[in-house]
């Protein structure tokens, strides 16, 4: 059929319909999101790897079970890109590092299977820092990827490259991974929306590597970002189906208990600093709510936050930082040394049973996060404490180091409890996106999902957009 639109502008909910309508093919939707990322990537470098033949061989599939008249899925025809640390058959899982080039995934990770089970096109590879380190995007392996918005902002991490894909019309939705921000800094800083769901709400495995310390099991997410509310609501459904090969699901109704609308806002969460623009953005989230017919009440301080950002940094550095500096130092990326550096003074100072410890004070944090929620089910909090970082504002000496460390707090305290948490996109400071975090309690994505089309439907930055860089 002649049509008037392009179709990587438009949302995955409504291509999948499409799709599904047979009122374009997969075929077509593939053909122009390969077409878009010919055009913008070598500007962006968001995608490191793709191969034209298997995407459109994928297409094809879907077209030929629509056409014998099967379900593909809510996410029929829908092109996904996928981080570089997370296994894609035929694939290597980089995370970004020398060291891994030969890890080729000879199965998809969990949670990109469900999402190919529910109709969705692998589009390619989106890049991150070497060992997934750092909030900016860059390796020696694939380079450095460009915020579409601005080429002086990062675009996130570690999640960058998904982030500038989504954001630049690469595909409607993008895997990635959040042990401490990386899903939704990278939507935050690229003016998209990141959701990172409860700990075993989404399956995650990569039969090509190693398992995984005990302390990032704890924290570290799978999750998508996306241009709208509606696309995660959907992705969420597809990536959370069964896969007993992560130990961690647990199978929790996506709907939880019908629940009053009822926010807590905290402007400064642990008394730390905050730009007033992310003020002024969190007080313009709080009206929307208020809108939305919200009942929000701002409070001073939310219950052991700072403990809860330690519990991270200590399961994190505790937990393996030896076998890190020894693999920075073998891979050589020069970034990921100066973080491994600069946090070398903290995990030195820890003690030896420092793991027993963290956890010990995570259980808690965690019966303190918990009933907190039961008075305020939904808590609103800065994403960062500044607006998106200069790129490479983190290589700048000890002193640029500390000043990331210090505005990512809020970002840094949900995943040592396992929250979920969701950075929504709500407007532009001249061309610089800014935003605001929803957090719910565990297993409760419905809610921050429910808070987040609220705040949407009241303004968002335009997306995708022709990379400014």
């Amino acid at each position: 059929m002649k049509r008037d639109v392009e179709l990587w502008r438009l949302p995955a909910t409504e291509l999948a319909q499409w799709v599904r309508l047979r009122k374009v093919s997969a075929r077509e939707a593939a053909v122009d999101a390969l077409k878009r990322l010919d055009e913008v990537n070598p500007r962006i470098n968001a995608v490191v790897a793709h191969r034209p033949e298997q995407v459109l061989a994928q297409a094809d599939e879907v077209d030929r079970r629509i056409g014998r008249g099967e379900d593909v899925g809510p996410l029929a025809g829908v092109p996904v890109t996928v981080k570089i640390n997370v296994d894609m058959a035929g694939f290597p899982t980089t995370n970004g590092t020398h060291l891994q080039r030969d890890f080729i995934a000879k199965v998809n990770s969990p949670a990109v299977e469900n999402l190919v089970r529910a109709g969705a096109v692998l589009l390619g590879r989106s890049n991150a820092p070497t060992f997934a380190l750092r909030w900016f995007t860059s390796n020696s392996l694939d380079g450095a990827t460009r915020n579409p918005r601005s080429s002086a902002l990062t675009p996130g991490g570690s999640s960058g490259g998904g982030a500038a894909a989504v954001t630049a019309g690469i595909g409607q939705l993008a895997v990635g991974t959040d042990i401490g921000g990386s899903l939704r800094y990278p939507a935050y800083a690229c003016g998209i929306h990141g959701l990172r769901p409860t700990l075993g709400r989404v399956p995650a495995y990569n039969a090509s590597s190693p398992e995984r310390p005990i302390g990032p099991q704890m924290m570290s997410s799978t999750g998508l970002m996306a241009r709208t509310i509606d696309d995660l609501r959907v992705g969420l459904a597809a990536m959370a189906a069964p896969d007993l090969r992560d130990p961690w699901w647990v199978p929790v109704p996506l709907e939880g208990p019908e629940t009053p609308r009822v926010a807590a806002m905290c402007l400064r969460p642990g008394g730390m600093e905050i730009d007033e623009h992310v003020e002024a953005a969190m007080l313009d989230a709080a009206r929307r709510l208020s809108d939305a017919g919200w009942t929000v009440t701002e409070i001073d301080d939310v219950p052991m936050m700072r403990e809860a950002a330690d519990v991270q940094m200590h399961l994190w550095l505790g937990d393996g930082f030896a076998n890190l500096v020894n693999a920075a130092q073998r891979d050589g990326d020069a970034a990921a040394l100066a973080v491994v550096n600069a946090v070398r003074g903290m995990a030195e100072a820890l003690p030896g049973d420092v793991v027993s410890r963290a956890l010990v004070l995570r259980t808690t944090v965690q019966r303190a996060w918990r009933l907190f929620f039961t008075e305020y089910p939904v808590l609103l909090l800065p994403v960062s404490g500044e607006l998106p970082f200069p790129d490479g504002l983190d290589l700048q000496g000890q002193a640029g180091f500390e000043r990331v460390w210090r505005a990512q707090l809020p970002m840094r305290a949900p995943p040592a409890l396992g929250l979920p948490g969701l950075a929504v996109s709500t407007n532009l400071v001249g061309s610089v996106p800014v935003g605001v975090q929803i957090v719910a309690s565990h297993y409760r994505e419905d809610l921050c999902l429910l808070a987040g089309k609220a705040i949407e439907a009241r303004g968002t930055p335009a997306s995708p957009i022709d990379p400014l860089v």
